[in-house]
């Protein structure tokens, strides 16, 4: 495809049609503006995203590509029908991090587990999770900026049966102004991820109530860790590798996240996106499928690591059955800009099971590529 052809992402991306990359912010107006006051707008932008996500799903629900009853909950913005380009790859992102969460779950369905979701805003995997896995014994973690904690809060208290029904914890009688939850099933912490890097002085670590240091743990970041620096990001995961969920217990990493900056497409992406003050670090220091797999052994996740394009993920991992199901939803002309969009994204898995057929392994073993 040239040049001329890539779509404008501008349009794709902006509020006004949809945001697969959920991308939102005040533009390169700060040229003038102290480092301190550049790192706000672009936290700033970063916060701004969340909103955006929640609509991407609220609109492949409406439209029936989701089963997903919690998502108008939590959007507050007017429900706005995606194009079809990006309903379909919110719907492949969606449905290939269930199918990962749902062989952890099932595999000895009967031991406890542990999910830690890292800016999970208004993710509503917690509650689905809960609905589709009923008397599942899970301990389930959400970390994000107080701003959107508080939000999540704030939609959660609007609809009190909600939590009820799905949770064995307190009652939510929380304060207006309340930022974090924890029960033994479900727990929002309030946290800039930032303060879970090591840190440079004595400084004590973040507490994470009810996280159990001996529970299989899998982590989740789904757009998160691409807006930090790579040795922020290294930071964060040796300290859940170390300090959070030391060895031997089994602990494991799945990320969602764009790939392949350097081609006229992705130059395209990056540049529309810093043009609302998001940077995103980690795509140019691992442009590849194969760097996301090193990557991800270089964590620490040794005994398993792969990663896959969205377009292959949709190709292999989705029944004939499924795909034409989901063709039947809405007309999409634009075959080849969708396995363009799908190719420039990844999910990426890798696991640390303390070299046994741990969990992650009987899970995801046929999952894995032989890699050199």
């Amino acid at each position: 495809m040239s040049a001329q052809q890539i779509p404008d992402l501008r349009t794709l991306l902006g509020r006004g049609r949809g945001g697969g990359l959920r991308a939102r912010g005040r533009g390169r107006g700060d040229t003038g503006a102290s480092h301190q006051d550049r790192e706000a707008l672009r936290d700033n932008a970063v916060k701004g995203t969340d909103q955006d996500a929640a609509g991407s799903r609220v609109s492949c629900v409406e439209l029936g590509y989701l089963h997903d009853p919690y998502a108008k909950l939590f959007a507050t913005q007017s429900s706005t029908r995606r194009l079809p380009l990006l309903n379909r790859g919110t719907y492949v992102r969606t449905t290939a991090i269930d199918l990962l969460i749902d062989k952890f779950i099932t595999t000895s369905p009967d031991s406890p587990k542990q999910i830690v979701s890292l800016g999970a805003g208004t993710d509503t995997r917690f509650f689905r999770i809960c609905e589709a896995y009923p008397g599942v014994d899970l301990s389930y973690h959400e970390i994000d900026f107080p701003a959107n904690t508080a939000a999540k809060l704030a939609s959660i208290r609007r609809h009190p049966l909600l939590f009820t029904k799905l949770t064995s914890g307190p009652p939510l009688s929380l304060e207006p102004t309340a930022t974090s939850y924890h029960s033994p099933m479900y727990n929002i912490h309030a946290l800039d991820l930032r303060s879970l890097a090591s840190p440079p002085d004595d400084t004590p670590l973040p507490t994470l109530p009810h996280l159990d240091p001996s529970l299989p743990t899998l982590i989740l970041s789904e757009m998160c860790l691409i807006y930090l620096h790579t040795s922020t990001v290294a930071s964060i995961l040796s300290t859940f590798l170390e300090t959070y969920i030391p060895a031997p217990t089994p602990l494991a990493l799945v990320l969602y996240e764009p790939i392949l900056p350097n081609d006229a497409f992705g130059r395209t992406m990056t540049s529309n996106l810093a043009t609302r003050n998001i940077q995103l670090p980690t795509m140019s220091a691992y442009p590849e499928l194969a760097d996301q797999r090193q990557r991800l052994k270089g964590y620490g996740f040794v005994d398993g690591f792969e990663a896959e394009n969205t377009n292959n993920i949709w190709r292999d991992w989705v029944s004939d059955e499924e795909k034409d199901r989901v063709a039947g939803l809405e007309m999409l002309d634009e075959l080849e800009e969708l396995e363009m969009l799908l190719s420039h994204y990844c999910i990426a898995w890798g696991w640390r099971d303390g070299g046994a057929a741990g969990v992650f392994t009987m899970a995801w073993g046929d999952t894995q590529e032989q890699d050199g």
